[in-house]
């Protein structure tokens, strides 16, 4: 097994980066959405408690996934993230069309 480059990390890195930023970004919709400040649907304060334990379940899942299938540390780091960076790229999407 090589010892992984940069270059190997730099895809896991930016989607972290990406999936970060839009989660900041949903959690301050969300905050002002509480407060009566953003449009937000009824059930979203329910749906952020649900959609982050089925995220983590399938990030686990992922991550498991491609362990078990011989991929390297960041294709796992990047499977790992992937659940969680679709739904806050959806989040941020359906909340910011407010």
């Amino acid at each position: 097994m090589r010892f992984p480059t940069f270059f190997d990390l730099l895809k896991p890195s930016v989607e972290a980066s990406m999936m970060l930023a839009e989660a900041q970004m949903v959690i301050g919709i969300r905050l002002a959405g509480m407060a009566g400040l953003w449009p937000m649907p009824a059930k979203e304060s329910l749906r952020m408690v649900t959609e982050k334990m089925a995220a983590s379940q399938d990030s686990m899942q992922a991550a498991m996934m491609a362990g078990l299938r011989g991929a390297t540390p960041a294709q796992v780091a990047s499977a790992a993230i992937a659940p969680y960076r679709q739904r806050t790229k959806a989040n941020a999407k359906r909340l910011t069309k407010g």
